[in-house]
């Protein structure tokens, strides 16, 4: 089906083409004509399957459809879990919008950045508001801000805000937004706790699930290496050297993890570097701006990069460190074979990670062929990891008593 079936204006197919895209993917084939009839949404799609686009060029062409007189008013906001993800939603909403009459005023804002310029920008007149959930409620605090215009209430990534104690921040946030308003909610995982405040956020919602659809996961050649730990590094200089990628990831446990590495890989002569989330907003930039131009072609990273960061013909993802659950492998190897490319994923599977990834393996319905590379062969007994003691229930207090408890001393 090509984009000139889904309902949008001519302007925004003219951006649409102009950025190369020619027909829709299968999750914006599904949710745009439904945002175009009004109706929230609780969208499922992995890692790289468009679900940004499916958002942006409804809400836009929605926008476009109505006369706005005077100062721009908030009428859109989009919280994600990351500064990266929300400069390039707002950059999304830009390019998109770039041949409409009336080009709506985009504002991200991101932590990091002076807040009294964002709320001077956004002061200034904002159609669209795209932010990180913490500097947004740091904005919110300020009572500076406007929301009562608001029509569109979106949460990226959702599923990963969570981790960021998003669920408590959600009642201060719904308290400041209209009750009346479209509901978007985009997320590769509903784990239930997910559920539970979609429920708080929309009663409506239309449930889309593309994971069955989305290719993917199978464009990307998967290999689980087993390797001793204190040899994994030598071992990724081994696959750099006898492998032409042009461009790798590596994803590591830490900060600190991320930062020794690319420390020793410079030494090698690696063009590499690190990312993590310590890093100045600025050196942020300059590193994905110099990876995606390939000035760089070797980048350390830990989580934050697995979600929502579209960088192109990335030829390799390595798994230096296991990743926590599967969701976050499923996230981590979704960085290689976008838009239909293909890609390699590795894992490093040492000794005392084998039976974790055979938890990953499972959940996430694959079952890979372990390989030895020749001499760096693992070397050991496989480490089974004793149970603990069972919880002893009714020593710790629960969520209730502790909240009664804090009610009653402010009551004092």
């Amino acid at each position: 089906m090509p984009f000139s079936k889904l309902g949008l204006s001519q302007k925004i197919e003219l951006a649409v083409a102009k950025s190369g895209f020619n027909t829709p993917t299968p999750i914006q084939e599904k949710v745009i004509p439904l945002i175009l009839d009004g109706q929230d949404i609780m969208a499922r799609a992995q890692t790289g399957s468009g679900k940004s686009a499916s958002f942006v060029l409804p809400i836009l062409e929605l926008l476009s459809r109505k006369l706005y007189e005077g100062k721009a008013k908030i009428k859109v906001l989009v919280l994600t879990p990351t500064r990266e993800l929300t400069q390039q939603i707002a950059e999304a909403f830009n390019t998109f919008g770039a041949y409409l009459e009336k080009k709506p005023k985009v504002v991200g804002v991101i932590g990091g950045e002076g807040i009294g310029d964002q709320l001077f920008e956004i002061q200034k007149g904002c159609d669209i508001l795209v932010a990180t959930s913490g500097r947004f409620l740091d904005i919110l605090s300020k009572k500076q801000m406007n929301l009562s215009h608001l029509e569109f209430f979106v949460l990226d990534e959702a599923d990963k805000m969570l981790d960021l104690g998003f669920a408590e921040e959600l009642e201060l946030i719904l308290e400041a937004i209209p009750q009346k308003r479209q509901n978007l909610l985009f997320s590769a995982t509903y784990p239930q706790k997910m559920l539970s405040i979609a429920s708080r956020i929309t009663q409506s919602a239309v449930e889309v699930s593309i994971e069955n659809e989305e290719p993917t996961v199978q464009n990307i050649t998967q290999r689980a290496i087993e390797v001793n730990h204190e040899n994994r590094g030598p071992l990724l200089r081994h696959l750099l050297n006898t492998n032409k990628w042009e461009l790798v990831l590596v994803f590591m446990s830490s900060k600190r993890a991320a930062e020794n590495i690319a420390q020793k890989f410079k030494k090698h002569g690696f063009k590499a570097e690190s990312f993590h989330g310590d890093l100045h907003q600025e050196d942020r930039n300059y590193t994905i701006d110099a990876f995606k131009a390939k000035k760089l072609n070797l980048l350390f990273a830990t989580d934050l990069v697995a979600r929502g960061l579209d960088i192109e013909n990335i030829d390799c993802v390595i798994n230096f460190d296991l990743p926590r659950s599967p969701a976050d492998y499923i996230h981590r190897i979704g960085r290689t074979a976008r838009a239909g490319k293909s890609g390699t994923a590795i894992s490093f599977v040492g000794l005392e990670d084998a039976e974790h990834f055979n938890l990953i393996e499972k959940r996430s319905q694959i079952k890979l062929q372990r390989e030895q590379i020749e001499g760096f062969e693992l070397v050991g007994e496989v480490l089974k990891k004793e149970k603990g003691p069972e919880p002893v229930k009714g020593k710790g207090k629960s969520k209730k008593d502790k909240l009664r408890e804090k009610a009653a001393q402010e009551g004092k």
